[in-house]
């Protein structure tokens, strides 16, 4: 991925147009705030830095940037461009740790060498040119998909459909097992809408206690409950004009669930303890890795509710049902890892990924970048063989039979189903002190399940967590 920062969207569009002809993924920050937002999602291969961000022209704020740059992804080359050049901008820039200085207006030709070089230099392998198919490259020129990894059909069929739908204002359901990407597909709705520079709520529904919810999602008024010491703006109104992306919605009760049905219909609300409406126009995007289908047959999930949420319906591939695009997901991880714990010769061997491509990983790309980081924080070389990757892939943890943790199960007939998980749930509350996201990971469940079973077993849990 090549990351962009000028203010100036003119240019913005330039570049990314004539890199993404030359194969690259491209992402785009207007100044400092938003370079930052990127740089804690993922570490570019390279960044074009623009050198003015306001009225003054002397370049001191992109030299600020660049310091900040140097210092969060050391090993990441930077080419500075500047339509104010000056040979001593030049000296201040190099001596800062920039890779090149490009003056506006640009040659194409002598842009594209200058990141290539950059980047050989680095010692990423890339090049300008590297084979990218044919579908994927005609996705990546019209689209904004540079966090999703992989060429797969089934993927390519999933992204062609988003960018159809992404410029309108239709709700979409994502669907898909745990971990296989269903917040990146709802971040890149939103990239490529007409609503991109608008607020991007993310809300996982599955880690709101139901007496939580309404104060949440709608906020609340000072005085509206005990705690309730001073007004309080809800996830929707936050998500105003912008999209609000709501995960797990299948864990949702039945009374939460009407209580969304209402904004999702009239786009009306009250936040918790007032009665003036107020109206939110937002982009609903809903994930769950559930049969919705099957909870409504069930009746544990409204109809009305479902078809309101559903109006295009967008189903994930399974890793499982993508081998092929492991190796990609592989080399996109060992990237980021090589900068981010300062090991720039990581490579990942022939025999160890034609043996990751056969693994089954139940959960999907989030256990795949597990068991890789897993493998590089411990193996002692660098290039990563077989036998680093085999220790970490325990199907979610589980145990062989006759381990320490089978032989301290109690004998059968000695304790209750319902007294294993309470005591389970307070060792688990005390290890990880308190942390509800922390214990519904280590037990498998949502937070929301944990809340349920907290309330009735009377353990105490943060509020706030």
């Amino acid at each position: 991925m090549l990351l962009i920062i000028d203010d100036d969207s003119a240019v913005q569009t330039s570049l990314s147009l004539l890199f993404r002809k030359a194969g690259f993924a491209v992402r785009v920050a207007d100044g400092p705030f938003e370079t930052r937002e990127v740089l804690e999602q993922e570490v570019p291969e390279a960044i074009l830095l623009d050198m003015n961000f306001s009225v003054d022209t002397s370049g001191d704020d992109g030299l600020r940037l660049l310091r900040y740059i140097r210092e969060r992804v050391p090993g990441v080359p930077v080419i500075l461009i500047t339509g104010w050049g000056s040979i001593d901008l030049a000296v201040a820039g190099m001596k800062a740790g920039a890779s090149d200085f490009i003056t506006k207006p640009w040659q194409n030709d002598h842009l594209l060498q200058s990141v290539q070089t950059a980047l050989q230099l680095a010692g990423t392998g890339r090049s300008v040119g590297e084979p990218v198919s044919a579908g994927r490259r005609q996705l990546d020129e019209r689209f904004q998909f540079d966090t999703i990894v992989g060429e797969d059909p089934r993927l390519l069929e999933v992204l062609e459909t988003i960018g159809r739908v992404a410029p309108t204002d239709a709700p979409v359901l994502i669907t898909g097992e745990s971990g296989t990407g269903k917040e990146l597909i709802a971040e890149a709705i939103h990239q490529n809408s007409r609503r991109k520079r608008q607020p991007f709520i993310k809300v996982n529904l599955g880690g709101i206690s139901s007496t939580l919810f309404e104060s949440e999602l709608f906020g609340h008024v000072r005085g509206a409950f005990t705690d309730a010491r001073s007004d309080r703006v809800g996830r929707f109104e936050l998500a105003h004009k912008g999209s609000i992306f709501l995960d797990e919605i299948g864990d949702l009760d039945p009374a939460a669930q009407v209580k969304l049905l209402r904004v999702l219909q009239d786009r009306t609300f009250e936040p918790l303890g007032s009665s003036k409406t107020r109206t939110v126009d937002v982009r609903v995007i809903c994930a769950t890795n559930r049969n919705l289908e099957e909870m409504v047959s069930q009746g544990l999930f409204r109809e009305d509710l479902y078809y309101r949420i559903n109006l295009i319906t967008v189903r994930l591939p399974a890793l499982r049902e993508r081998p092929a695009d492991i190796p990609k997901l592989v080399a996109f991880f060992i990237n980021n890892l090589k900068t981010l714990y300062n090991r720039p010769a990581l490579q990942v061997g022939k025999d160890a990924l034609q043996w990751l491509k056969g693994l089954s990983l139940p959960g999907n790309i989030r256990q795949l970048k597990n068991v890789v980081e897993r493998a590089v924080l411990l193996a002692p070389a660098d290039t990563l063989t077989v036998a680093d990757f085999e220790k970490h892939v325990n199907p979610l943890g589980s145990r062989p039979a006759g381990s320490a943790a089978s032989a301290g199960m109690p004998a059968v007939g000695t304790m209750t189903l319902e007294e294993m998980e309470f005591q389970m749930i307070q060792r688990a509350m005390a290890f990880h002190n308190n942390r509800v996201a922390n214990v519904a990971r280590a037990l498998g469940i949502t937070r929301f399940a944990l809340y349920r079973r907290l309330e009735k077993y009377g353990i105490a849990y943060n509020t706030d967590d």
